[in-house]
């Protein structure tokens, strides 16, 4: 589904991604782990077109993105959760949720997406006219995350949502997430600073580090690598 062969990207007048090369395939749970300033969400923004790239190919069934903005790759079916969340903070909770449906292929389904989210995050039902500003960094994670879906994606990414929850709210998190994978087979590219939750849900992962990919193997080999257990595992 998703191809990246070569990927140089200069952000901010640093080199933040070298040669960077990954797969990720139809149905496919992939997971990108590292420290932070890796590259890992310079590689995300780069994918969904926020980052020009300056040498590589991105392509995505068979269409290669680098003359794409931002919103026409969102239009063939790419949804990327940032990171820090992000939400209208002005807005309510719905509001917020139908913003994401707003690509032609997700606006006929959008209905049924709410209902969807909602069972997903009955929180959000109970706070659906409520504004985001307002919410709890779990609650406005868990709309950040219901926005995502409302667009129907194919792929979705998703940049650090573990970032500055509490371990309980996190564990809901992922456990939403792997239901997400498995009910929806949907194909997502997760960046995620807690590796051992991270690599548990993939079926395979990279580090990354410095902006080079040095690691990539499925989530059994990555989880019993010895690089990857003492820099990550503590082991």
């Amino acid at each position: 589904m998703l191809t990246i062969a070569g990927l140089g990207v200069t952000y901010a007048g640093l080199r933040a991604l070298t040669e960077v090369s990954l797969e990720v395939g139809e149905g496919e749970f992939v997971t990108i782990v590292g420290p932070n300033g890796a590259g890992k969400t310079t590689l995300l923004k780069t994918i969904s077109g926020t980052v020009p790239a300056a040498e590589g190919r991105v392509t995505y069934r068979g269409h290669h993105l680098g003359h794409l903005r931002a919103s026409e790759r969102a239009a063939l079916g790419i949804a990327h959760v940032p990171e820090g969340r992000r939400v209208f903070p002005s807005l309510t909770v719905l509001e917020n949720l139908e913003l994401g449906s707003y690509r032609r292929a997700a606006r006929a389904g959008r209905g049924e997406a709410l209902e969807t989210v909602l069972a997903l995050f009955p929180i959000l039902r109970q706070r659906r006219t409520q504004l985001a500003g307002s919410l709890s960094g779990g609650e406005q994670q868990m709309l950040a995350l219901g926005r995502g879906l409302m667009a129907r994606p194919d792929l979705l990414l998703l940049d650090e949502p573990s970032q500055g929850l509490g371990p309980r709210v996190v564990e809901q998190i992922f456990e939403t997430i792997d239901r997400i994978r498995r009910e929806r087979r949907l194909t997502i590219l997760l960046v995620e600073q807690r590796v051992v939750e991270a690599l548990e849900l993939c079926d395979r992962g990279y580090v990354l580090e410095t902006g080079r990919v040095v690691l990539a193997g499925s989530r059994d080999e990555l989880l019993a690598d010895a690089r990857v257990q003492r820099a990550y595992l503590g082991a």
